[in-house]
C-alpha cells in the first residue's frame, strides 16, 4: 500500500459512514455500512441525473443523522466515465 491508501483508510473511524456505490450508465446503487461492516438503511438505486444525486446525497445524509455519524466516506469504482458527474456533484455539495 502507498502512503495516500493509507492516508484514506487512517480516515476511517467508528464516527465514519462508508458509503460504496456501484456505477453504471443510467442507474448507480449504494449501500451504507460503518467501519466494522454493519449496515446502515437498504441499499438505494438512483438515477445518474441530478434529481438522482440528490436523492443520493438526501438518503445518506438521513443516515448520518439518525445513526449520529459525524463523517461520511463516498467510494466509487470509476467505470468509464459515468462516474464523473457524481464526483462533481459530491464534491460541490460538501
Amino acid at each position: 500500500m502507498n502512503s495516500n491508501q493509507n492516508e484514506r483508510i487512517n480516515q476511517i473511524t467508528s464516527s465514519t459512514l462508508i458509503v460504496g456505490v456501484d456505477i453504471a450508465k443510467f442507474k448507480h446503487v449504494a449501500r451504507a455500512q460503518d467501519n466494522r461492516g454493519v449496515e446502515f438503511g437498504k441499499p438505494i438505486t438512483f438515477e445518474n441525473t441530478q434529481a438522482g444525486f440528490e436523492l443520493f446525497v438526501s438518503w445518506y445524509r438521513k443516515i448520518l443523522g439518525e445513526q449520529g455519524f459525524l463523517d461520511v466516506i463516498v467510494g466509487m469504482e470509476p467505470t468509464g466515465h459515468y462516474w464523473l458527474n457524481l464526483a462533481h456533484f459530491l464534491e460541490k455539495s460538501k
